[in-house]
């Protein structure tokens, strides 16, 4: 699936994986709308080819709206990219009580809930489009983390709605088989983001002892990187793709 002269979505696409996926589809020649809060964008930086767009993910009517944005760009919508998400913890049972249920829900309706919503409102476009050779019209790729299978003390929302994207992965691409869109997910294991950037370097470093090989944490850009080779297979669907170093997370 080529990216040039098509357009692309981006969910969370003013910081962290986000941008750095915008930025490379950019670069490869698509139009890419940026989905993001307004507090967001307003920190992102101006960069070619990319559109912000303020999209609450988990707002139908605001996603709607996107969505015509982009397939009206004048090229064909083909590739979208879920990173919106928050990545807060808890404990089922802490010092304060028991866990708060509307904690659980807002996780889950942003990281779950929204990544479904821009899947299901995309696909409606791109299943208007023009098929290419073997029916194709388009990709979309969802983010889970290696928590989905590993989740951590504190991270039962986090890992909860992390599995459910993963769980959601192949169902969503054999029911959208029929209309020529792939359906991937990549679970990231500890990468660089606006998350840990207000933890010490020391903590960050021991971070990166976890990770087997290469002994540090990932970056962004790798994950765009790893997007964008998942677009451009068009034999690989229905797979989730762990990015992590071989990381296999302990319980703390």
């Amino acid at each position: 699936m080529q990216v040039k002269d098509t357009a692309a979505i981006v969910t969370g696409g003013a910081s962290g994986l986000g941008a750095a996926t915008a930025a490379e589809l950019a670069g490869r020649g698509a139009k890419v709308f940026a989905f993001d809060l307004p507090d967001s964008i307003g920190k992102a930086p101006a960069v070619d080819g990319v559109q912000y767009v303020e999209v609450d993910v988990t707002d139908e009517d605001q996603v709607r709206e996107g969505v015509a944005t982009a397939a009206g760009a004048g090229v064909p919508l083909r590739s979208v990219v879920n990173c919106a998400g928050i990545g807060p913890s808890m404990r089922i049972l802490g010092r304060k009580g028991p866990h708060d249920l509307g904690f659980y829900a807002k996780v889950v309706q942003i990281n779950l809930i929204g990544s479904f919503n821009v899947l299901t409102l995309a696909a409606e476009e791109i299943a208007r489009t023009e098929p290419l050779e073997h029916d194709a019209r388009g990709v979309i790729v969802n983010t889970a983390s290696v928590a989905g299978y590993e989740g951590q003390i504190g991270q039962a929302a986090y890992a909860s709605s992390k599995a459910g994207i993963i769980g959601l992965t192949l169902p969503a691409a054999r029911d959208l088989a029929q209309h020529g869109i792939r359906v991937l997910t990549i679970a990231p294991g500890i990468v660089e983001t606006p998350m840990l950037a207000t933890v010490s370097e020391e903590f960050r470093e021991g971070l990166a002892k976890g990770v087997p090989f290469p002994q540090r944490l990932g970056r962004p850009e790798e994950y765009a990187q790893l997007a964008l080779s998942l677009i451009d297979h068009d034999y690989l669907n229905g797979e989730v793709v762990r990015m992590d170093g071989a990381l296999r997370m302990a319980p703390r």
